[in-house]
């Protein structure tokens, strides 16, 4: 099949010429800022791991650098198994003290660190551009979604909480680095107030600096938060099979989940297990092209780092050229750059859909995919251009891939069955509506997925048979805030589901022989 490659350059909205960095984001304004802040938990040029009520300064820091212009950063200081163990014990013994506190005081100690967390939220996000790459905007969209949706809980925790009881250790928390505040110290701020102490560890890939932070804010308020950074593998006997973990939380990839999967099996431990699917955007008798058209660009936002993404389109044939059509222009806006880089000091920041990706090497590794796909059959259909004009001059841009789509990867390729992790489309052709849900539910479970289809009737009949948790009608669905509950079907997500009181259900005791709503080995029960 002879390749559509479009490759013309998007189009410009922003001022030409060379870019500088904006006045007072360097890395070093936000590391002046956050020795002021938060000076117990950062010395001259390394963070500090937070166990047994206290900042300690063990561990051997992780030599790190930024995504944003491979410029070198603060790294995690990497606890040994001996050292995890000990922190465990002692957060177990915070544990004890804290599900005795009154709900009304650890109401105020919750308050008082979301307050803490909105004075310092410019802060935060700046080390969330430098650490994970994140554009400004999305940045700041990740401090004010953890802020907001806690302050939900401690609006309406009472009902929440009747009846029910902390678990009897702490909440062990292993997550990714994509959404250092909105899921990592969201779930640990939810599951203290529901009376637990709380333990995380620091993403190897990014983010420490950011959680270092919040975590000292949370500290100071009393809130019972252990903060260690490590590799997953040697803390992984303490930070998931010891004996005093009460529940276990991971957000991440199968092959990691898997692994943790079989270690609670075993203990018969409590757990909550995300980890990716290939969410899927499904086309069937349709003619709304101008409503896609303009969903397109925000699917790319964060580079498609997100659990929550859509790489894979499944496209009736027949409309395969109405999509094209509506799908081109629309991916040749995506807005691609540093996220800090502007004409003038004082001008505001980039407009951008995404940045670098988390590193190098995840760049080399999904460009290789691509190629290798390409080598193997698929059909490049798009490439973006770098456009100089969003980078600092002689910067480092090995981090950065800009958007791809392919039609028909190879069932040999990774891009088939597996989340990229990062702005890579695929498109599949289907004849029948057999073909649409095989090609739908490719990866046994997802967490989300959207059908667009003008017949209310069809999507209400195929809609079900969807293997995702959330399915859209025409419209993106996403992990969703306050009330709104998430989960996954099949390998997508193990454990109880999460989400509005489902969270702290999670987190807390009920009555004898309650089943907590989740994906089980022995049941799969919706809330």
């Amino acid at each position: 099949m002879a390749s559509t490659l479009d490759n013309s350059p998007a189009p410009r909205a922003h001022k030409p010429g060379p870019k500088i960095l904006k006045a007072g984001t360097a890395w070093s304004d936000a590391w002046e800022r956050c020795l002021a802040a938060a000076p117990e938990a950062f010395r001259d040029d390394r963070v500090l791991n937070l166990w047994h009520g206290g900042w300690r300064p063990d561990g051997r820091p992780l030599p790190a650098t930024s995504p944003v212009d491979a410029s070198p950063i603060a790294g995690p200081p990497r606890l040994d198994a001996a050292a995890a163990r000990r922190a465990v014990r002692a957060s177990l013994d915070q544990h004890r003290a804290w599900r005795h506190v009154p709900l009304p005081e650890r109401r105020a100690r919750v308050a008082a660190t979301l307050d803490a967390l909105t004075e310092h939220r410019e802060l935060l996000a700046l080390l969330l551009v430098w650490e994970i790459g994140k554009p400004w905007r999305l940045a700041q969209a990740d401090v004010d979604r953890a802020i907001d949706g806690v302050r939900w809980y401690v609006d309406g925790i009472e009902p929440m909480v009747e009846g029910r009881s902390p678990l009897d250790g702490p909440v062990s928390n292993i997550a990714s680095w994509n959404y250092p505040m909105s899921v990592l110290v969201h779930a640990m701020l939810v599951q203290a107030l529901a009376g637990n102490a709380v333990i995380a560890k620091t993403p190897t890939d990014g983010g420490v600096s950011c959680l270092t932070l919040a975590g000292a804010l949370a500290a100071r308020e009393g809130i019972p938060v252990t903060l260690v950074s490590g590799s997953g593998g040697e803390l992984s006997e303490a930070l998931v099979r010891a004996p005093e973990i009460g529940c276990v939380s991971f957000v991440g990839g199968r092959d990691t989940g898997a692994a943790v999967a079989t270690a609670v099996a075993d203990l018969g431990k409590r757990h909550i297990l995300e980890q990716e699917g290939l969410n899927t955007w499904g086309i069937w008798n349709y003619s709304d092209w101008d409503a896609l058209g303009a969903v397109i660009p925000k699917l790319f936002d964060y580079g498609k780092q997100r659990c929550t993404a859509y790489p894979r389109f499944v496209v009736q044939r027949e409309l395969f050229d109405a999509f094209l059509a509506a799908y081109l222009p629309a991916v040749r806006t995506v807005r691609v750059g540093h996220p800090l880089a502007v004409a003038g000091p004082e001008d505001p920041f980039p407009q951008l859909d995404f940045g670098p990706l988390i590193n190098a090497a995840k760049a080399k590794e999904l460009t290789d995919q691509v190629a290798e796909a390409v080598d193997r059959g698929a059909v490049p259909l798009y490439r973006g251009a770098p456009d100089a004009d969003r980078f600092l001059p002689g910067q480092d841009t090995s981090a950065y891939v800009h958007p791809v789509t392919l039609l028909a990867p190879p069932p040999s390729s990774p891009l088939h069955h597996a989340e990229p992790f990062g702005p890579v489309d695929t498109i599949v052709l289907v004849d029948t509506e057999a073909e649409l849900l095989a090609a739908m539910n490719a990866s046994n479970g997802a967490l989300v997925a959207t059908l667009s289809t003008d017949d209310q009737a069809t999507y209400d009949r195929l809609a079900p048979q969807i293997r995702a948790f959330k399915t859209g009608r025409g419209k993106p669905r996403s992990r969703g805030d306050r009330e709104e509950l998430f989960g996954g079907f099949g390998a997508s997500w193990r454990g109880a589901f999460v989400g509005g009181e489902l969270l702290v259900r999670a987190v807390t005791r009920g009555a004898a022989g309650e089943r907590a709503p989740g994906n089980f080995p022995s049941y799969h029960l919706m809330a």
